[in-house]
This record gives C-alpha cells, sequence and structure tokens, in this order.
C-alpha cells in the first residue's frame, strides 16, 4: 500500500521544539518472539543497568529530552511517563518485559539501545496522512491495555480518522495484531540532533532478522 505523508506541526517550533522523527515501514510475519530476541532483550537490559547504576533513567540524554519536551508542551512526564523512560526503569528495577510478538519485543530492543520513544503502528490500519501534532483539550483514545487516554498536550500522531499515537502510549485502533501485514515504526526524537539514520538502520536490521522485514523503507523528518 502506499507510504501516507508524514509532517510535523508547526505548533512544536512555536514552543522552541524541534522533533525529528526516524521513520520505517516494512512487510513483516508476526510471530511469537524468538529465543534470540528475548535474549538481546535481557542483555541490553542488563547492560543498561550496568551503565546507569544508581542514575536514574531520565539521566539518558533521550529520555531528559522528551521529558523536557513533555513539559513544554504542558504535560507531566512524570505522570505520563515516555515509552524509553518507562523500559529503562524496568531494566533499572531487574524487572522482566512482557513478551507480546517478535514485532514488539523488536520495537523495545531498539527503544532500549537507543534511549528513542518507538510508536509502532498497523500501516493498513492507517487512514490518510499523518501529523505528528499536540494533543488537542479533551482528546483521548482506547490505549494498549490502558483503556481510554487523555492525551492533551501530549506529542501525538493524527490520520484522518483522529489521534492513534503518542510516545507514551499508542491506541488500540492501530496496534500490531497478529494479523498485522505491513508495519510503520516511528523514533521520535527531541533535544541535539541524533543521528536518527543509525537507529533506523538497527531497526531495519532487527525486522529483517527476527521478523521476515522485506520490501522496507525508512526515511527522516523533517
Amino acid at each position: 500500500m502506499p507510504i501516507p505523508s508524514l509532517q510535523i506541526s508547526s505548533r512544536f517550533s512555536d514552543l522552541g521544539l524541534e522533533p525529528r522523527l526516524g521513520c520505517l515501514s516494512a512487510k513483516v510475519q508476526v510471530a511469537p518472539a524468538t529465543p534470540a530476541i528475548k535474549l538481546a532483550l535481557n542483555e541490553t537490559m542488563q547492560d543498561i543497568a550496568r551503565e546507569l547504576g544508581e542514575a536514574p533513567a531520565q539521566s539518558r540524554a533521550q529520555i531528559a529530552a522528551t521529558r523536557k519536551a513533555y513539559k513544554s508542551l504542558g504535560k507531566d512526564p512524570a505522570r505520563y511517563r515516555p515509552s524509553a523512560e518507562a523500559l529503562t526503569r524496568r531494566a533499572l528495577q531487574g524487572k522482566d518485559l512482557y513478551s507480546i510478538s517478535n514485532v514488539v519485543d523488536c520495537v523495545n530492543l531498539i527503544s532500549l539501545t537507543t534511549g528513542h520513544s518507538i510508536g509502532a503502528y498497523d500501516l493498513d490500519r492507517v487512514v490518510g496522512d499523518i501529523t505528528f501534532d499536540r494533543g488537542g483539550e479533551d482528546q483521548d483514545y482506547l490505549a494498549i491495555g490502558r483503556g481510554p487516554f487523555n492525551i492533551a498536550n501530549l506529542p501525538v500522531f493524527y490520520d484522518s480518522q483522529g489521534p492513534f499515537g503518542s510516545p507514551t502510549s499508542d491506541s488500540e485502533r492501530t496496534k500490531i495484531t497478529d494479523n498485522t501485514e505491513t508495519v510503520l515504526m516511528v523514533l521520535i526524537a527531541f533535544g541535539p540532533e541524533p543521528d536518527l539514520s543509525d537507529a533506523t538502520k538497527l531497526a531495519q536490521s532487527l525486522l529483517e532478522d527476527h521478523c521476515d522485514g522485506r520490501d522496507i523503507e525508512s526515511w527522516i523528518v523533517p
């Protein structure tokens, strides 16, 4: 299917924020996670725990930048933690991750490795072009495993049917399922210009190795 256009709203630059998005689309085979990807996740979590020691999750540069962006937008990052921070906190607490599928485990591994929060969507469930924007007042959506989720003032992805994803939690409407055939992955970066090209290359490699990833396209916005 055609890849939708993805643009960033000027509302971010109005607040002095310059987000960048590392995007990747791929045909995939969703399946239970392999022992290899589970092992890589466990080893990465152990590496993070050793590297940070007693330091908090927000000592990682990309997590700190995302938290700062939340505050600038008017959202409390302590109540609405970016997903990369939540994953890093689990690593520091020595907690395991729930394994959903090979694709979701790859997303978690990329997020843990890079510190970027990542949206992963069933591209067949995304309708029309996509805009990354500030969540509107009194807006919500059904978030994965969370029920109604308040997205006001969060960085949010919208398509023609409305909001469907954020760095904190994505929606039920566009989530990855066993029936997903094409995935759209978006690495969300704030702060000093990160090298998203390396992160998207890592994403491509993991999808190829663990998810039968093919027909892969990647690009960076802006």
